[in-house]
């Protein structure tokens, strides 16, 4: 039997943490305890193939006894040697699963989920991003260590289920703001769905400010590379994430 996410029990919570960190622990504890509860053994998810979600994915299953399978994007690189993110899922004894970008577009469609289950046999399914109502309602517990503490959190947002929470767990007066590293403007939809999911409407004060993704996800510009440059050097730090810490960082010093 897997161990449970459980910090009283072998195998828990607290190794995931250090494998884990963040908001990627937050997401995922209460779909761990979920997928060991209903009996699975195999965890399935999507990710890009520099997905953090991924890699923390594989970290949790390997420190729990679980199975993990990753359906990654582009299956152009499946012939390819593995970028270091995708060698530390497969160490941690992810399956990856390359698929066409057509097919990854179909990740939400429970046609396509089917297709996977066919493949796979019984596994859980947790949604790219580890985006889900289980994700939102750990996310809250975020929003509510920071009652009285700001009046504006900020993170930075990928598939939008850190700020349902987080905003869901604030207290009245608090507002949270999300800067998406990704451009196409859907994520105010995505955060507004995810909260009916977890609470039957919207919840907290949240905005999101679309102007910082520079150009797409894992893209930068070279005004966002000197920022981060000198953000680093000016505060004795190692060199910023230009994924999502240098685009939330310059968001929040332009917005300032």
């Amino acid at each position: 039997m897997p161990g449970y996410p459980d910090g009283n029990k072998p195998g828990g919570v607290r190794p995931v943490i250090a494998h884990s960190p963040g908001n990627k622990y937050r997401k995922l504890a209460p779909n761990l305890r979920a997928a060991a509860e209903q009996g699975h053994g195999t965890l399935l998810t999507f990710g890009g193939a520099y997905s953090n979600h991924l890699r923390a994915t594989a970290a949790a299953g390997r420190l729990l006894g679980l199975a993990t399978i990753g359906v990654v994007r582009g299956d152009e690189l499946a012939a390819r040697p593995l970028n270091p993110s995708l060698e530390r899922c497969a160490a941690d004894g992810m399956r990856l699963h390359f698929v066409s970008r057509a097919d990854y577009r179909r990740r939400t469609e429970p046609a396509f989920h089917a297709e996977l289950r066919a493949h796979f046999g019984d596994v859980y399914l947790v949604p790219e991003g580890g985006s889900n109502a289980l994700a939102v309602e750990g996310c809250a517990a975020l929003g509510r260590e920071l009652r009285g503490r700001t009046d504006v959190a900020a993170v930075a947002c990928g598939t939008g289920g850190t700020l349902a929470g987080l905003a869901a767990g604030l207290a009245p007066g608090q507002r949270a703001l999300g800067i998406p590293v990704l451009k196409g403007g859907f994520l105010d939809g995505e955060v507004a769905r995810l909260q009916r999911a977890a609470y039957g409407g919207r919840r907290g004060d949240w905005s999101l400010d679309d102007r910082f993704h520079c150009g797409g996800y894992a893209r930068t510009t070279g005004e966002l590379d000197a920022f981060a440059a000198a953000f680093s050097a000016r505060h004795a730090l190692p060199q910023l994430d230009r994924v999502y810490v240098a685009k939330l960082l310059y968001g929040l010093a332009a917005l300032a």
